[in-house]
């Protein structure tokens, strides 16, 4: 059986180890993160690869996960013009770790839902 590809959004204090564990553990991992260079320094110490948008590192993952700062972070990545939402494939499955309200949680799961019904997965 193959492992699901990863997506990682989200290189901050908790989600740069927590990619660096899955990477670890075998899986392919994309990640994103707004500060390239953090992004550059995961790669150089996991390996993986490197996505210059949420959308682009969510395009071929069975799994995404976030870890961001805030509501606005998240709805950025999730909603935004380069967002995780337009790209998601259907089946996909997004789990965030961000520390964030439950409005915004609420929020992105419904246009997740949404979106999904229509691609008819």
């Amino acid at each position: 059986m193959d492992r699901p590809s990863l997506a990682f959004i989200g290189l901050g204090v908790m989600g740069f180890p927590m990619a660096g564990h899955l990477r670890r553990a075998g899986f392919q991992v994309r990640v994103y993160n707004r500060t390239a260079s953090k992004a550059d320094s995961w790669q150089q110490e996991y390996g993986g690869s490197i996505a210059s948008t949420p959308a682009q590192a969510a395009e071929q993952a069975d799994i995404i996960f976030t870890c961001v700062g805030n509501d606005e972070d998240l709805r950025s990545v999730g909603l935004g013009k380069q967002g995780i939402l337009n790209t998601l494939k259907p089946g996909a499955v997004w789990i965030d770790h961000s520390t964030t309200s439950a409005d915004i949680a609420r929020e992105l799961g419904q246009k997740t839902i949404d979106q999904q019904a229509a691609l008819k997965w």
